[in-house]
């Protein structure tokens, strides 16, 4: 079992508009994660949501990363595109480069960066936008990338010297070979609280259960709930008490 760990987030993603002080979802799941993973232009995002997302992470000392992603703001960045090495990698350092920006003038800046949707489970596999997406990170400058364990991307960060985080959902679902259940697929998320802060603790202790009973050995540094999962803000809560129930510490890792 660790004995310290990280409580990510997807968020900026214009779930429910909010600005700072409200009780809106982006508000309420920064009063319990400790690393925020801002949508920043590809998927979701604009200057005022990543804004307005970097001032409170500032005032309630949450780390903050980039979440880069396909440019398809229609599919939500959920559709694996076939982009060419070098449009994907000017389209990742714009990204990125504009939320360092941004966080800079909320006094804050970019810790690490975390792909988003189809391009985070394609990186997982495909070594050549892995590499791409790598070189737009580097672009903007050596920071640290979060990625699926035994991934890749994660193996093309150390090699190229980029400090690899690798990390668990604790709301989706797992496949034998340590991947994830495609969102539209049977198993894909979990949604009961028990389940979900159940499933963070086998985590932070090294394994997970995938949906067919198999036990999976994963080693992660940080875990993710969802802002578009049901329950979110509940979910979040519920995890970050079993985790601190169990005697691990929630700490942001970056």
């Amino acid at each position: 079992m660790r004995t310290r760990i990280d409580l990510n987030c997807d968020l900026g993603e214009g779930l429910d508009p909010w600005l700072p002080g409200d009780s809106g979802l982006d508000a309420r799941l920064l009063d319990v994660v400790t690393s925020a993973n801002v949508a920043c232009g590809g998927h979701a995002g604009d200057a005022r949501t990543m804004a307005a997302v970097c001032r409170v992470a500032v005032e309630r000392g949450v780390t903050i990363g980039a979440h880069p992603s396909y440019v398809d703001r229609e599919h939500f960045g959920r559709r694996a595109l076939d982009v060419a090495p070098a449009v994907l990698r000017a389209q990742v350092a714009e990204q990125v480069a504009a939320l360092v920006d941004v966080a800079a003038a909320q006094g804050g800046r970019v810790a690490y960066v975390k792909p988003h949707g189809a391009l985070y489970n394609v990186v997982a596999r495909d070594e050549e936008q892995a590499a791409a997406v790598l070189d737009g990170v580097a672009d903007v400058g050596p920071l640290p990338v979060v990625g699926l364990p035994a991934s890749a991307f994660l193996r093309l960060a150390a090699e190229r010297g980029l400090r690899p985080f690798a990390e668990g959902f604790a709301d989706r679902g797992y496949r034998a070979d340590g991947s994830l259940v495609g969102r539209t697929e049977p198993g894909a998320l979990v949604t009961d609280p028990g389940h979900v802060a159940a499933r963070a603790v086998a985590l932070a202790g090294g394994e997970v259960v995938a949906v067919d009973g198999t036990v999976v050995a994963l080693a992660v540094d940080t875990l993710c709930v969802h802002s578009d999962t049901p329950g979110a803000v509940g979910l979040a809560g519920a995890v970050r008490r079993a985790l601190e129930g169990a005697s691990v510490a929630v700490g942001a890792f970056a």
